[in-house]
């Protein structure tokens, strides 16, 4: 049945970012590799990688070019709306190439598909590395025998479901080479992504994760074996896609250990874990971490009792709170919370009280996301039941429920916006831990927040970075038109932590005197301040008593490296209440760029004396 019998067979994936790579193609080619060495000359095995923001005219160009025997694409809800275009076009160009498909956007209604699609060849079902396998001998060998591989659906049918794979006979893809390039090269300035098991022991109702429900752990030795080549090679990030890593403890446990005992001080590791399952002895690991090595994604989805039966989602929230409040406590972890809007019971203030549940655990980043109605998932066949309406096209976001209406979406979208921005920025944290207390309840400060961008057209024209902060004071100052001056320092001292800036800010509270009520500053006043700051920089460049490692630097230097700033209020203080105290005269605040939080990115800063 196939047009050649040599050829290349290319396997294509079309990431979300440039900073994406494809773990699924490279496991396939890495299988293959082993399994299949002694090909008969002229087959080839090929990756070709591209992006959802290129042209289809530019993939196109490039696939046209490469002439393979087969192209076979890797389908997910972000790039099938592309692939169909690229399928619509290609057997026009290379009428002679066989098309066949694979991945979670195909594989559970494979047959619709074909039948939509006359110019496919077949789809690859379900975990599909000895399904390749077994395809490329059929191609090469020429024998004919589709109907006999498992998981294939062709123009013959549905072959059958295949048994899970192995993991353990699954080759590291990450480790190897190329005849051309070394497999690190390859990933240079993207993310790394490593799987040590699959399955999932849970059932949520929204995952495709629930259909596999036996896990599947890689042997430990073999896992650290291969972190450890991570480790060697001072990847900088590495993000574990299994599903929910800490389902088993023991496994868990051994991983955290031998990354804490091994860590090479760049590596940073990346999990979602249930963290209301985390044990005491994987805490106590944690607890000596060094900061940035390890971060955790924690799904929590709803803090509604309801919700969480709907969906079949058992967690207990009271142990998720008093774990998370833990590891925040050892500050040398990033903690990343998710909340997912439209599931079944969850209506606009439902879902406004488990934002603040969530938001009151402090996580470092808060992603307020939008259920997804994935094909295969038990959801897709609860929606009716629901009343879940949701859009044709991938991604399947809802659009409305019985709970929820699309006005309500709508709003949930723009405070998502606002969160995304202002929260998980982590550059307005001082600021927003006052401004909060204005509010009957932080979601509410971000439901104003919305309302007071779209009242001023700034979500059709988002302000840059920098003017951020101008807008986040003006809004500040319409919610407490009393407190300018506090929202003024606040900001700065958030500003003057991220920024070296060379010019003043325009909130900053000198540049605001007028505003605030005082009067102007005497000139010899400011002189006898930056008489004090210069000796300040004079004695540092000799003693060294704040700024580590700057031995070489002269007085000059330092003024150019740090900033020295006045506060009448401890904007710096952990409380809200503390930082709203004025003082009878100011603190002067030093700034450090050069040494930064490895979580927060802010510089050190130290209160000095002049």
């Amino acid at each position: 049945m196939f047009k050649n019998a040599t050829g290349t067979f290319l396997l294509t994936a079309v990431n979300a970012k440039y900073i994406h790579s494809n773990p699924a193609v490279y496991s396939l080619k890495a299988y293959a590799d082993k399994y299949y060495p002694d090909r008969p000359a002229g087959c080839a095995l090929e990756i070709a990688e591209y992006t959802i923001n290129q042209t289809t005219g530019a993939i196109l160009a490039d696939l046209y070019r490469k002439k393979p025997q087969v192209i076979a694409f890797s389908c997910y809800i972000w790039n099938w709306t592309l692939i169909q275009d690229l399928l619509a076009e290609l057997p026009k160009l290379l009428p002679d190439t066989d098309l066949w498909l694979g991945g979670p956007e195909v594989s559970f209604d494979a047959e619709k598909i074909m039948q939509a699609l006359p110019q496919l060849t077949g789809i690859m079902v379900g975990e599909g590395e000895q399904t390749l396998l077994e395809l490329l001998h059929d191609y090469w060998e020429q024998r004919g025998s589709l109907q006999e591989i498992p998981g294939i659906v062709w123009r013959g049918g549905f072959t059958g479901a295949r048994q899970a794979a192995d993991i353990d006979r699954i080759p590291f893809w990450a480790a190897v080479d190329t005849p051309h390039t070394d497999a690190l090269a390859t990933f240079k300035n993207r993310i790394l992504y490593y799987e040590s098991q699959r399955g999932c022991p849970f059932q949520c109702a929204y995952c495709l994760s629930s259909i596999d429900k036996k896990v599947r752990l890689r042997a430990i030795d073999t896992v650290k074996a291969e972190l450890q080549y991570f480790l060697d090679n001072r990847v900088p990030q590495v993000k574990f896609i299994d599903r929910t890593f800490n389902c088993s403890a023991d496994h868990a446990l051994s991983v955290w250990k031998y990354l804490a005992e091994n860590d090479n001080g760049v590596t940073n590791f990346h999990f979602e874990i249930a963290a209301d399952l985390l044990t005491d002895a994987q805490l106590d690991v944690m607890r000596g971490m060094r900061p940035g090595l390890i971060q955790l994604e924690i799904g929590v989805q709803s803090a509604n009792e309801t919700t969480l039966k709907a969906i079949n989602r058992h967690m207990d929230i009271d142990a998720l709170r008093k774990t998370v409040s833990t590891i925040r406590g050892f500050q040398n972890i990033h903690q990343h919370l998710d909340l997912i809007a439209g599931l079944p019971h969850e209506d606009y203030d439902s879902f406004a009280e488990s934002f603040d549940t969530v938001y009151a655990m402090a996580p470092d980043q808060l992603q307020l996301g939008f259920l997804k109605i994935l094909k295969g998932s038990p959801m897709e066949q609860q929606a009716p039941k629901y009343g879940i309406v949701y859009s044709a096209k991938p991604p399947y976001e809802v659009l409305y429920t019985k709970w929820l209406r699309y006005e309500d979406v709508l709003q949930l979208k723009e405070i998502e916006e606002m969160v995304e921005l202002y929260y998980n920025s982590g550059q307005f944290r001082h600021t927003l831990l006052v401004l909060a207390q204005l509010f009957p309840s932080p979601f509410h400060m971000y439901e104003a927040l919305a309302r007071h961008y779209r009242a001023n057209g700034l979500f059709t024209n988002v302000p840059a970075r920098t003017y951020r902060y101008q807008v986040l004071f003006d809004f500040a100052c319409a919610a407490a038109p009393h407190q300018r001056a506090l929202f003024a320092e606040l900001l700065t001292f958030d500003l003057y932590l991220r920024e070296n800036l060379k010019s003043r800010p325009d909130i900053a509270p000198e540049n605001t005197a007028a505003e605030l009520n005082t009067s102007e500053p005497n000139v010899s006043e400011v002189n006898a301040l930056k008489k004090k700051i210069r000796q300040f920089y004079a004695r540092e460049a000799q003693e060294h008593c704040y700024l580590k490692g700057y031995d070489r630097c002269t007085s000059a230097q330092l003024t150019r490296m740090t900033h020295i700033e006045r506060f009448f209020y401890p904007v710096w203080e952990s409380h809200a209440a503390d930082c709203m105290k004025k003082r009878d005269t100011p603190a002067y605040i030093l700034f450090d760029y050069q040494n930064r939080g490895a979580l927060t990115h802010d510089a050190a800063f130290y209160e000095i004396s002049l």
